[in-house]
């Protein structure tokens, strides 16, 4: 592995929710990491180097610093690792049984429920109208979050769980950015709102936001 040695290397697109998780759980656990730029939309994830790290052409990869340069895919299996192989800090899972269940459930229902059906393949095999496109994915964010919603409810504190960020965070605040990008209107949903200017407050957020790492030449 090239790079800076005894970092982790982490492939992402700059805008990619599932990315952003990864960057802001590491910058959560406090954790050095490199960067690799990776674009959705100029055939780089679709390479044949990077379908070797990727057979799904998805980010974001995780490279591991380790003498077998092991790699792992898969936002919320990255997180899983990260969480395991550093326990001490920021822990993204609840001790309880019980409120560990909920935030699993908190944060699958934004990684299989609402973010695979506004992916830009999901979109384009959809229509090929773009005003189309944004319409697919608002009604699904929407619908999405309103079940979010009414599921964080019972164990909401500052946070989706309690007082303190966990995975259902990591995978809440990147989807709201997305919703804003495709103009959801959210206000009224009172509890992800008071949920998101905690994680704003958070300097993991903000140095994890996608701003952070929006390629210069990049318009749109």
């Amino acid at each position: 592995m090239s790079g800076a040695p005894g970092l982790y290397r982490l492939y992402h697109y700059w805008r990619s929710s599932s990315s952003w998780r990864v960057r802001f759980g590491l910058s959560l656990k406090g954790l050095t990491y490199e960067p690799v730029a990776i674009s959705l939309l100029d055939g780089s994830s679709e390479s044949a180097e990077y379908l070797e790290r990727n057979p799904a052409g998805f980010v974001p990869v995780l490279e591991i610093p380790d003498q077998d340069h092991r790699r792992l895919t898969e936002s919320l299996a990255i997180l899983m690792y990260l969480e395991d192989r550093h326990p001490g800090t920021a822990p993204f899972l609840p001790e309880d049984p019980y409120l560990k269940a909920r935030c699993w459930a908190l944060a699958e229902t934004i990684n299989a429920g609402i973010q695979p059906i506004q992916n830009l393949p999901v979109l384009h095999r959809h229509s090929s109208d773009p005003e189309e496109q944004k319409n697919w994915a608002r009604h699904f964010i929407r619908k999405g979050l309103e079940v979010y919603e009414t599921l964080c409810t019972p164990t909401r504190g500052k946070f989706s769980i309690g007082d303190q960020p966990t995975l259902a965070d990591l995978c809440l605040s990147p989807q709201l950015y997305n919703a804003d990008r495709y103009q959801v209107d959210w206000s009224d949903l009172r509890n992800l709102v008071e949920i998101e200017q905690a994680c704003q407050g958070l300097a993991a957020w903000g140095e994890s936001h996608p701003d952070r790492f929006k390629p210069a030449d990049f318009h749109g």
